[in-house]
């Protein structure tokens, strides 16, 4: 089934660009005729290859363009988003009802007055997909443009942050290797979400590092250091909670290494000067302290 919605979006989606690969994405995943596909954010980053705010403003322009709904009251497997790619159902309806009876007879082109089928959740449980707990069985959708919205097709809020998972492989529309995500924190508010520079070392933080001996180990500037290396590493990560930054942060503190003490110069030239040692190799080195051997007087001179 996933075939017939990629084939309607090449034949007849007016999407382009970061939006039509979008919505090829999602097509790839159809598991029937309902149009229906969950997918994470992080795994549409990583079909498309585009960035996350290049994927979101997709999502915004196939849901404002109709082409493509987010249903907000179905879940897909560890929490991910349903979309629906609302003319594809349509289409493929008509064709069904058209053809009953005459698999060769001609189908008419779409028309806006085409209506879009109703969901039957039931068969959609067998897909992952379930309706949220306390949502009615045909989930409302939510209009994303402000405007009044159509009773037949209306338009989806826009699509929810969630944690970065790593995306699973890409073989099956409806992939059980689905990322998992973060239980811990999957559920908590949205408008707590920040990224990992921008996320700051709270005061209950910084008390656990000084109770824990980590500041008094580590000294203030290796503490920085450290700071300044779990961002790098963190850096590309997407966005998260705050409470999960800290729990983040406080792990990577643990483990850091102690700053280790600069060994001391094992090569030196007579009277007591130190070879340097920035710029030299340890052949240098060696070669350095020869000639200033052979240089300091003996009792035979």
């Amino acid at each position: 089934m996933s075939k017939d919605a990629r084939e309607w979006v090449w034949e007849n989606s007016a999407s382009r660009g970061n939006a039509r690969l979008v919505m090829l994405s999602i097509a790839d995943r159809i598991p029937d005729e309902q149009c229906l596909a969950w997918a994470s954010l992080s795994s549409l980053m990583k079909r498309t290859n585009a960035s996350r705010n290049a994927v979101r403003g997709a999502l915004v322009a196939l849901a404002e363009a109709g082409e493509l709904e987010v249903l907000d009251d179905l879940d897909g497997p560890q929490h991910s988003t349903v979309y629906r790619l609302p003319r594809a159902a349509a289409w493929l309806a008509k064709v069904a009802a058209a053809r009953e009876d005459d698999p060769e007879a001609y189908v008419e082109p779409l028309a806006e007055s085409d209506p879009v089928p109703e969901l039957d959740v039931e068969r959609l449980r067998k897909h992952g997909i379930w309706p949220k707990t306390g949502s009615e069985s045909d989930p409302r959708r939510q209009n994303l443009t402000g405007s009044d919205p159509d009773p037949a097709r209306q338009n989806p809020t826009p699509p929810r942050v969630r944690s970065g998972p790593l995306p699973g492989s890409d073989s099956d529309p409806q992939n059980r290797s689905e990322p998992k995500v973060n239980r811990k924190y999957s559920s908590s508010g949205t408008a707590d979400l920040s990224l990992a520079g921008d996320w700051r070392v709270d005061d209950a933080s910084l008390s656990w590092a000084q109770q824990q001996g980590h500041l008094a180990r580590l000294g203030e500037h290796g503490l920085q250091a450290a700071d300044a290396k779990w961002r790098h590493h963190r850096g590309a990560w997407s966005a998260r909670p705050s409470a999960a930054w800290a729990d983040d942060w406080r792990a990577w503190i643990a483990r850091e290494h102690s700053p280790t003490p600069q060994r001391p110069n094992l090569y030196a030239l007579p009277g007591g000067t130190p070879v340097p040692q920035a710029g030299m190799t340890r052949t240098d080195a060696h070669m350095a302290a020869l000639l200033a051997a052979l240089e300091e007087p003996t009792e035979t001179e």
